[in-house]
């Protein structure tokens, strides 16, 4: 049973060229605006990404009393609560957006009031006791409704710091411990099993946080406050991503991204397109960024299959769906192993991309971990995207080597990370068209 609602149409065959700037970095966009929230002082946001995932961010901020103004286009305004939020008068609701929910929970969990955090039917159906769950060894008093949202959170705990080793390779819940950890007594001690982005760090240590690293081990001490500095938002590496692979498609000419932040936490899809003989150069901007930056510039490829090595997943898990149209692209054989993070995010990301992969001829196996993907002929079909954007932008990138039309279907929540997809794709040669 194919999903309704508004879907994308992309016929085959076309040749991109020409240069774009991808929307502000979704992740960076929703720290910007909590530590914003957080701060002593006006924090002035360049570049803010204007998706209904970030703005579920900002309006739970207001919820909670933070005044925050729009000054310009991608810009914000936030008026810091130094750590003085208000008690909410209704459910916050997190809309889409699984890092806004995770952070809330580390963020509200040591306030004096209760609060409560929902979100749509997809966010609801995504774990939340993988966070709760060392929330409460340190003293948070959090219920979840079977180990999914809403979730309530109980005011007045009293935190305590702890020495907690991830199970799982996740930056939101790493991220949410520290950001409990600023409101509890002692140090809070977390030990990754491998690197995930590090945004979090690298942004309080802006607000003036004293974060210490030790190999894979990040630690902070209670009672810390932040202050209000400028946040310019570089362009969503996660958003790049389906040009990256567009343009080792089709770019016979030439594509050139501007601006793509490229913190290394982030860029492990460029070794494994670079690993299958993509053709991506790198022209840094600013090395002394708080975040890098730099201009990418891919060309069309000749894409061989590989084995994408295991330490190279938490540094490229937002951008596995568009890699797999890579792989489906490619000749010869990819695995991938590692992965099973993938199956907890917007749709089990694994089973829908097999999904469609499918529907389109693509030979494949599916393991619990990852999958076999076998390069060769990729006809033209109809997907179902789960409402899952980054499953839905991905089919639509596959249109450049499919035999025949691609109609993707249930497309609306494209519109929480990447708002203006269809348009942007259009003015380098890609051919979405948007359909009710």
């Amino acid at each position: 049973m194919v999903s309704g609602g508004p879907r994308f149409r992309v016929t085959p065959g076309a040749s991109l060229r020409g240069e774009l700037r991808v929307p502000g970095d979704k992740s960076i966009s929703h720290r910007a605006l909590m530590f914003g929230g957080m701060a002593e002082g006006i924090t002035e946001i360049e570049g803010f990404l204007d998706g209904e995932d970030c703005l579920a961010t900002l309006k739970a901020l207001q919820a909670l009393g933070v005044r925050i103004e729009r000054p310009g286009p991608q810009r914000v305004r936030v008026h810091g609560a130094g750590g003085r939020f208000n008690a909410p008068v209704a459910p916050l609701d997190m809309g889409n957006a699984g890092t806004a929910m995770r952070l809330f929970m580390g963020l509200l969990c040591g306030q004096s009031f209760s609060s409560v955090l929902v979100g749509d039917p997809s966010l609801s159906r995504r774990p939340m006791e993988r966070v709760a769950r060392p929330l409460r060894l340190m003293g948070a008093r959090i219920d979840t409704t079977d180990g999914l949202p809403p979730v309530t959170l109980h005011g007045g705990a009293r935190l305590q710091g702890i020495d907690y080793r991830l199970p799982v390779a996740s930056a939101q819940l790493k991220s949410a411990l520290l950001l409990a950890g600023l409101h509890a007594e002692g140090i809070t001690r977390i030990t990754e099993p491998a690197i995930t982005r590090d945004h979090t760090e690298r942004m309080l240590r802006a607000f003036g946080v004293d974060v210490r690293q030790e190999g894979l081990a990040v630690s902070v001490t209670g009672g810390q406050r932040l202050r209000a500095v400028p946040v310019a938002v570089p362009g969503d590496f996660s958003s790049a991503a389906f040009f990256l692979v567009a343009g080792c498609l089709a770019a016979n000419d030439g594509l050139l991204l501007r601006n793509v932040g490229m913190n290394p936490t982030r860029t492990g899809l460029i070794q494994m397109l670079q690993a299958m003989g993509g053709q991506i150069e790198i022209r840094p901007g600013d090395p002394n960024a708080a975040e890098p930056v730099a201009d990418l510039f891919v060309r069309r490829s000749r894409l061989r299959g590989i084995r994408v090595p295991e330490e190279l997943v938490s540094l490229a898990i937002d951008e596995f769906p568009v890699f797999f149209i890579a792989a489906a692209a490619a000749e010869g054989t990819t695995t991938v192993t590692g992965a099973a993070e993938l199956r907890v995010k917007e749709s089990d990301r694994l089973a829908v991309m097999a999904e469609g992969l499918a529907s389109l001829g693509v030979r494949h196996e599916l393991h619990a971990d990852g999958i076999v993907i076998h390069g060769g002929p990729i006809s033209g079909g109809r997907i179902d995207s789960h409402g899952d954007h980054r499953i839905a932008m991905a089919f639509a990138v596959c249109s450049l080597v499919a035999s025949g039309t691609i109609e993707i279907n249930d497309v609306a929540n494209v519109a929480t990370s990447f708002p203006g997809f269809a348009t942007l794709a259009q003015s380098i040669g890609l051919p979405v068209e948007s359909l009710p």
